[in-house]
């Protein structure tokens, strides 16, 4: 009688597990699926502007470009995404693409739409608040809130190999070689001091803070982990109806 009563609390037992691990996959996919749901959303979203809208002069022109950029980067991975962090990189991506797609019809003095959530990163970066313009080793360099012919390439602020770009336009993408590379060289170190240095409402570029003790290392971050970057915070944001 022991015996048989033994048996039926192991089968109950074993039962039990079944069900739990069955239920915590279940919700693991839903989950999944609903992240897949909204990063597909935004990616929508973004191939609709970026379908619709054409540059009328240079700034609008190369943000569009980087608009769609980003949205061909969301759409390959949103054919690999396979987990929730990667489903939520698509998102990012594609909310990326679309703060550029809102410059561009700033700088076509066109309505804007609603504002964009700013990622934790873009927050830390801040975003450009005057004109500057700087000589860095005997080239020039521009910074603006507003685009000109002088600064027609914008950045919607983030961190780049580790450390922050702010949101603004600029006479030229200076941060792309380290969004490639992964690192930052002495001479872009001396640039954003010279760039940033005092301005209100970016973060702080005091060269002590710059890490040029480090400057040229490899193991400086990257911008392409997530995990680095920060969230979005995709709450009801409304509509995109421009």
């Amino acid at each position: 009688m022991g015996t048989i009563v033994w048996v039926v609390v192991l089968v109950l037992l074993v039962a039990g597990v079944f069900y739990l691990v069955s239920q915590s996959n279940a919700r693991k996919a839903r989950e999944l699926d609903d992240a897949k749901a909204e990063a597909r959303r935004w990616v929508e979203r973004l191939g609709g502007q970026v379908m619709s809208l054409t540059g009328s002069n240079a700034a609008a022109t190369q943000a569009m470009a980087d608009a769609s950029e980003r949205f061909t980067a969301a759409g390959s991975q949103m054919e690999q995404a396979r987990t929730i962090p990667q489903a939520k990189l698509v998102t990012e991506t594609a909310m990326e693409g679309l703060h550029y797609v809102r410059a561009a019809r700033q700088a076509m003095d066109m309505d804007p739409g609603p504002a964009l959530p700013e990622s934790a990163a873009q927050k830390q970066a801040g975003a450009v608040s005057e004109d500057r313009q700087v000589s860095v080793e005997g080239h020039q360099y521009a910074a603006s809130p507003q685009s000109g012919s002088g600064t027609p390439y914008y950045y919607p602020g983030g961190m780049v190999a580790g450390r922050p770009v702010p949101r603004g336009w600029y006479s030229e993408p200076w941060w792309k070689p380290a969004l490639v590379a992964g690192a930052w060289g002495v001479g872009t170190f001396l640039l954003m001091d010279a760039m940033f240095s005092g301005m209100h409402g970016v973060g702080d570029y005091g060269m002590g803070d710059m890490g040029m003790g480090d400057a040229g290392m490899g193991d400086m971050g990257s911008v392409a982990d997530a995990g680095d970057a920060g969230g979005f915070d995709f709450g009801d944001m409304g509509g995109f109806d421009f």
